[in-house]
């Protein structure tokens, strides 16, 4: 199992915010994310957006912090990454 989190550095609503994805499934994923109270609705087809004061408190229940950079080739490598032009268009 291993889900990864990047660090906080996507501004919106006021604060920032980190991805957490899976480089195994998104099964585990949602597991993983059920399991520390995050909402279904944070998910956007290949990650989670999880708040900047929800980074440590996931790190200490077991995702690996990864460089944004790094998280993105992982993600790409596992098959699950969702390309932007993939994405619904945002208004």
């Amino acid at each position: 199992m291993t889900v990864l989190i990047d660090p906080p550095a996507w501004p919106a609503h006021g604060m920032l915010w980190s991805h957490l994805v899976s480089d195994t499934s998104l099964d585990e994923l949602h597991a993983f994310a059920a399991a520390n109270g995050i909402q279904r609705r944070a998910f956007d087809l290949d990650h989670y957006d999880v708040p900047d004061r929800r980074h440590d408190e996931l790190i200490a229940a077991g995702a690996h912090p990864v460089s944004g950079r790094e998280l993105v080739r992982r993600l790409i490598g596992s098959g699950l990454r969702v390309p932007a032009r993939d994405r619904a268009p945002r208004h």
